[in-house]
């Protein structure tokens, strides 16, 4: 995911909602939904995307295993943009019998939209153009 270091809190976006973790939590084992892992030091605050996974959480440590994720700052916008189109375009073309292809294709778009959105909300840059 691309961050390893000390965090005073780490959200993260749980399967039941999102989970706060403090230093020195109790351990726990959870999935992960699609949506935005916040890392937050003493000097920076960091976002990045997930398309699911599981995070195990100790005391002293938290370890993210995700299908997907990037730092919200390393996006390519124009890529992000061209695979939502593309993911769009291949959903009207898709027959809803066909389940499997059916379902890489709207988690790919579920992907995208997630993307597109933490860009919106979370870059530092002021060069969004969304």
């Amino acid at each position: 995911m691309g961050y390893s270091g000390e965090a005073e809190i780490v959200v993260l976006p749980g399967m039941a909602g999102q989970m706060g973790i403090l230093p020195h939590h109790a351990p726990v084992l959870t999935t992960l939904d699609y949506g935005i892992i916040m890392v937050r030091s003493k000097s920076e605050e960091l976002h990045f995307t997930v398309a699911g996974g599981i995070a195990e959480v100790l005391p002293d440590k938290v370890t993210v295993l995700a299908d997907a994720a990037e730092n919200v700052e390393e996006i390519d916008l124009e890529r992000a943009i061209i695979a939502k189109e593309r993911a769009e375009e291949r959903l009207k073309l898709t027959l809803a019998t066909d389940t499997d292809r059916y379902m890489k294709i709207t988690s790919a778009l579920k992907r995208s939209n997630l993307r597109l959105q933490a860009v919106q909300k979370y870059r530092k840059s002021s060069n969004n153009r969304l």
